[in-house]
């Protein structure tokens, strides 16, 4: 018990010694998804002067190009121009399945493995995290954040690990940070999600959605990503970017 209450006192001294003169701070984070509504997103975040924390994946879009090719480095270089923070999601959306000795089995979604189950070594996951970076920099000029977050949160203490010996720190979601974007709208419609959102979000809460998603009807961010920032706001919530350094439970710690 002596140690949760001192975890939790070093926990909320580190954020408000990040945040600033920010007091509730929370920190919004999108992964790419389809990019199908990524135009819509900027615009809200530029209107209302946040700043987001985003995780990048070479993932189709609707246009029938990938969110790291050249034909999106115009709305990388705008977001870098903004202030927002870039770290990786894996260059081929890659999900660890399992443990196997000192290798991981892993299932990418995109690129030369599309939809193959195989065994991946430290340096293999190293090699699909650190893409990102070295794509984005291409794109931008700018590295990423040394953060990264494995797609569909599926992790493992060893696969944790392996990322921090490439130097990357794994970023989680709070548990009231999943803002439900890629549920099914007829069973979790966006007025809900949006109501859920405002009454369980709490100071630290790191808040995850997507920039598009191709299995829900009813898109999300349209109708509930600026009434949530409003709302969030109006409660005196502030919005802060993410750290690798930073103290808090749902980031792994660089040493």
């Amino acid at each position: 018990m002596l140690k949760q209450a001192l975890a939790a006192i070093l926990f909320a001294y580190a954020t408000v010694a990040h945040s600033g003169t920010c007091q509730k701070p929370i920190y919004l984070t999108f992964d790419t998804g389809n990019m199908a509504v990524a135009d819509h997103v900027a615009e809200v975040l530029k209107k209302h002067q946040v700043k987001a924390t985003f995780f990048l994946a070479n993932e189709k879009t609707p246009r029938g190009d990938f969110s790291l090719d050249d034909s999106w480095a115009a709305y990388w270089r705008e977001r870098v121009k903004e202030g927002h923070v870039f770290a990786s999601h894996t260059f081929d959306h890659t999900y660890w399945q399992s443990d196997v000795g000192s290798q991981v089995r892993v299932k990418s979604q995109f690129g030369e493995f599309a939809g193959k189950v195989r065994l991946v070594s430290q340096e293999q996951v190293c090699r699909d995290i650190k893409a990102v970076d070295e794509r984005f920099k291409k794109m931008t000029g700018q590295n990423v954040s040394p953060m990264w977050r494995a797609p569909g949160g599926k992790t493992s203490p060893q696969l944790l690990q392996m990322g921090l010996q490439c130097g990357f720190a794994h970023v989680a979601w709070s548990a009231a940070g999943f803002l439900g974007d890629e549920l099914p709208s007829d069973k979790y419609p966006n007025h809900g999600l949006l109501e859920r959102a405002l009454k369980n979000i709490r100071q630290g809460d790191i808040l995850m959605a997507h920039l598009g998603i191709w299995s829900r009807k009813d898109p999300w961010a349209p109708a509930v990503l600026e009434p949530l920032i409003v709302g969030l706001k109006q409660k005196g919530f502030c919005f802060e970017l993410l750290s690798p350094q930073q103290q808090h439970p749902k980031i792994s710690r660089i040493m």
